[in-house]
């Protein structure tokens, strides 16, 4: 059934949404943990984010809300190649390669948070996803004339 939504492109599509959803909790559980142990009162949340919010639980929000911002190119440029039948092995093979980097780049993000290693990350998952444009308007607009 992937294949013919696409080339396989659910897949990638659904682990990026998942993981997002992992992050999501990892804002929930530092947060909570935070509360309990009075490093932060729930004041600091009004408005989402505060200076008083202890580091860790900053960096889990913080990648939380970029995992809602440039994914959202790669949401769209997945479900048009499905949309048009243009689910190709190169296109899953960069879908799959972008979820491994954003995965990579979170993990850096909300760990260590080396900021030139997450930087080097986060630019060839740009990359990748800019790759994935381009095949696709080779795909759509280099045919059509076909």
């Amino acid at each position: 059934m992937g294949t013919n939504l696409g080339g396989g492109l659910l897949g990638p599509v659904f682990a990026l949404a998942g993981w997002t959803g992992c992050v999501l909790l990892l804002i929930a559980f530092r947060r909570l943990r935070a509360g309990f142990r009075g490093d932060v009162h729930v004041r600091a949340f009004a408005l989402g984010e505060d200076a008083s919010e202890p580091l860790p639980a900053r960096l889990a929000n913080r990648n939380y809300m970029n995992l809602l911002e440039l994914p959202v190119l790669f949401y769209v440029a997945c479900l048009m190649a499905m949309m048009i039948g243009r689910g190709t092995p190169a296109m899953v093979g960069l879908a799959w390669l972008y979820v491994a980097l954003r995965m990579a780049h979170s993990l850096v993000h909300v760990t260590y948070n080396h900021v030139m290693h997450r930087f080097a990350v986060f630019a060839v998952s740009n990359g990748v996803l800019v790759l994935m444009w381009v095949l696709l308007g080779l795909q759509v607009f280099g045919r059509a004339g076909a």
